[in-house]
């Protein structure tokens, strides 16, 4: 089973080409350094031909950076630069290069996504298809039980009559295919369909006219009828790939009521919601893009971050997030990020990478999809000369190659990857774990050792003050320069004390050390003792935080926190032990914050006092012993380390820029999600080996049999369709065997992830 071509879309999608560089500019997404990235439509895209055409053809341009095809959503992701040579690019290029190579691209939208006219018509065509052939072979049927000679003949030409429209009406899925890749030089997975169905026709017309006793009309429809029946099949298993992110999609209403500055109300679309509208909530209604809340009281559904469904009281200064349901009471809000870079998108941003990415095993799958058509197309062609050389009968030899053209198409191997990954993404997502793409799954099958953050990722990163010292104003000047970060330890500090009533400006940050600000009196700094404080400081010796507010490197308060364990925390080191990884811990801490969690924890690799420069050369060395590492962390410091590592997670409370560093991302605060992740990864590496090894074996099995002539079109057809259904059918084994672990070692599927499922809690 190949996926589905609209043909429609070639000629109607024209009109949908005359996008101008202002509108793609504003359907642009800035990456920052000059980049943007737009979403297109290619309707016409289906196969792995068709993903290295397109990507071939954009990537010369020498105003795309990047470009890659999900064959699922039929969406070319470019990215491509706002400047070339200092002049402004033109970026409707890329349109002309899709149609250059074929495929018809327009602006890319959410009601095209959700508009499925190709099932209808696919379903139409299997109808039509189906009620042909069961006629043509009741007209069969009289044939073959001795009618006369002009009674057959008769038959022959009323099925003729059926199948030629059936012909043209159900098979303009691969004719509209082929005749769009042949036109322009090169071959699909189409073509020999399609020479296979209209060789057989003409072979059966030919018998025909010549008042043959033997005709295959009957043969020619009902092999259309199986090939649409693996169509449509494949087509539907694209749309459940799709059925999380559509259905997260449904998570983000369409408009808000927004608050004039004059105190009017107002709908608005929520993709024209702004940073710093200020919006109103009722109970029952969905926050519409990451906000803030200025005023009112309620409990809210936050289990689209936390993975928890028990809800959460939230007042004046919490944060929500883009999804979360408003329960209770009336809320207004501020928009702190638009529709496009609010969480939820972030994380259906998360899902559709996982589905466009190349994995290693879905690379070689497309590459040996894309050398089928020349090398079918030569087998076909070789056994139609020895069988007509050899046997002497030519028209003997036009079936046999039209059997081996069907029987041979790589339908199985090309369904052999992307079906695991859609069912493994679906399975984790339904555990609260996003994966950014196949690659990520491939690599975390394949680790040794896991690193771990501390703060944030081992413990759950909201410290709690236990201990200070120092003057009343000093505290008042640290809990002010703590107010500037958004790092736990500063957070729990910052409403601590009474800030100074005038605001300290000047305020930066150093990743992995402290704050610092320059005042009138001296340099203060606020962090860590090895950055606060002049010369080689000692470290506390009590097992807990120590953060230190120094003037010129001087002391002149301390604050000491503690930090609870991340729930499951313990149960994920022991799992991973238990499973052969090795466990090791990495953080800024000192020795003994450090060295009491790992304690807590059972871990005997740890490492205190680590820069985010540290984290790295940690993940480096390992690999340099030979170790995959998976690094889990979620602040700012860790994001050079989860680029560095072999593959990496983070929590979705992490910082932007680490779950933009990380692979995977995890919803719930369970650390139960890294051995789940990594388990689901295993299942799915085997699953994909044995898919591979299921579509080589039938084509090692069934193309010796299609030479040798005995195997007829139509059980060609049949035994296509069958592979491609054992391959689909194997790779679901993957959510039966996930749902049948032991009820405790589950994570409860939240209200949240089971309405976006379109599963019951």
């Amino acid at each position: 089973m190949s996926c589905c071509v609209d043909p429609d879309s070639v000629i109607a999608l024209a009109k949908d080409n005359n996008a101008s560089r202002d509108e793609l500019l504003l359907a642009s997404r800035p990456l920052g350094d000059g980049l943007l990235q737009v979403d297109l439509s290619v309707p016409a895209a289906h196969c792995g031909a068709c993903i290295t055409t397109i990507e071939s053809a954009l990537k010369r341009l020498p105003v795309v950076e990047q470009a890659r095809v999900n064959l699922t959503s039929r969406r070319v992701s470019c990215v491509w630069r706002e400047t070339v040579d200092g002049k402004p690019s033109d970026p409707t290029v890329i349109l002309d290069a899709l149609t250059g190579c074929g495929y018809r691209g327009h602006l890319f939208t959410a009601a095209a996504e959700e508009d499925d006219k190709a099932r209808t018509r696919l379903l139409q065509a299997v109808g039509l298809s189906g009620f042909a052939a069961t006629n043509i072979m009741l007209l069969s049927v009289s044939v073959w039980s001795g009618a006369d000679a002009a009674t057959r003949d008769l038959f022959h030409w009323i099925s003729a009559a059926i199948a030629a429209p059936t012909l043209i009406y159900a098979g303009r899925f691969f004719y509209a295919s082929a005749w769009n890749a042949l036109k322009r030089g090169r071959t699909n997975m189409d073509v020999p369909i399609a020479l296979a169905i209209t060789l057989s026709y003409a072979v059966s017309l030919w018998e025909t006219i010549h008042h043959g006793e033997h005709a295959w009309f009957d043969a020619t429809v009902t092999l259309l009828f199986f090939l649409l029946i693996g169509r449509t099949l494949d087509h539907v298993m694209r749309n459940r790939a799709r059925s999380a992110i559509t259905g997260l999609a449904r998570l983000v209403p369409r408009g808000a009521t927004v608050l004039n500055d004059d105190g009017q109300r107002r709908y608005m679309p929520v993709e024209e919601i702004a940073v710093g509208d200020r919006i109103a909530l009722t109970a029952g209604e969905r926050v519409p893009v990451d906000a803030t809340v200025i005023s009112g009281a309620s409990d809210v559904d936050m289990s689209i971050v936390t993975g928890e469904s028990r809800p959460v009281a939230v007042s004046v200064g919490s944060e929500l997030k883009s999804g979360a349901m408003n329960l209770t009471g009336s809320l207004t809000v501020r928009a702190v990020a638009t529709a496009r870079d609010s969480l939820l998108s972030e994380i259906i941003g998360l899902m559709e990478a996982a589905e466009g990415g190349r994995a290693r095993y879905r690379r070689i799958a497309d590459r040996a999809a894309s050398y089928y058509s020349p090398v079918v197309h030569l087998l076909a062609l070789i056994t139609f000369l020895g069988w007509g050389i050899f046997g002497g009968d030519w028209k003997q030899a036009m079936l046999i190659s039209v059997a081996v053209l069907i029987i041979t198409c790589p339908c199985a191997l090309g369904l052999a990857v992307p079906v695991v990954q859609v069912v493994a993404a679906g399975e984790l997502f339904r555990r609260g774990i996003m994966v950014k793409d196949g690659s990520a799954m491939e690599r975390l099958a394949e680790i040794d050792a896991v690193a771990f953050d501390k703060t944030g990722t081992l413990t759950l990163g909201r410290p709690r003050l236990v201990d200070s010292s120092g003057e009343a104003g000093d505290r008042a000047i640290a809990a002010g320069m703590a107010a500037h970060s958004r790092h736990p330890l500063s957070m729990a500090l910052a409403g601590q004390f009474d800030a100074l009533p005038a605001a300290l400006d000047g305020v930066r940050e150093i990743p992995g050390a402290g704050l610092e600000t320059v005042r009138p009196d001296g340099i203060w700094r606020l962090g860590n003792p090895r950055f606060a404080l002049t010369g080689a400081a000692a470290e506390t010796d009590e097992a807990r935080s120590a953060v230190v507010l120094s003037l010129d490197g001087r002391e002149r308060a301390r604050f000491l926190f503690e930090d609870m364990l991340r729930p499951g925390a313990d149960g994920a080191v022991a799992a991973l032990q238990q499973r052969g990884f090795s466990a090791y811990m990495l953080s800024g801490d000192g020795r003994a914050v450090v060295a009491d969690t790992a304690r807590r924890l059972g871990i005997d690799g740890w490492f205190a006092a680590l820069t985010p420069k540290g984290k790295v050369e940690v993940c480096e060395d390992l690999a340099a012993k030979g170790h995959r590492v998976l690094m889990v962390g979620d602040g700012i410091n860790d994001a050079p380390a989860l680029a560095a590592a072999y593959v990496s997670m983070a929590p979705a409370s992490a910082a932007d820029v680490g779950r933009q560093a990380a692979d995977l991302v995890f919803l719930h605060e369970s650390l139960d999600a890294v051995p789940d992740a990594i388990d689901m990864s295993r299942k799915a590496g085997r699953l994909i080996r044995e898919n591979f090894a299921l579509a080589i074996g039938y084509n090692v099995i069934a193309v010796p049999i299609a030479i040798a002539g005995y195997a007829t079109p139509l059980i060609a057809a049949v035994a296509m369709s069958t592979s491609s259904l054992i391959v689909v059918a194997n790779a679901l084994r993957l959510g039966r065997m996930a749902r049948r672990r032991p009820a405790a070692d589950r994570q409860p599927r939240t209200a949240i992830l089971s309405e976006a499922m379109g599963t019951a809690p």
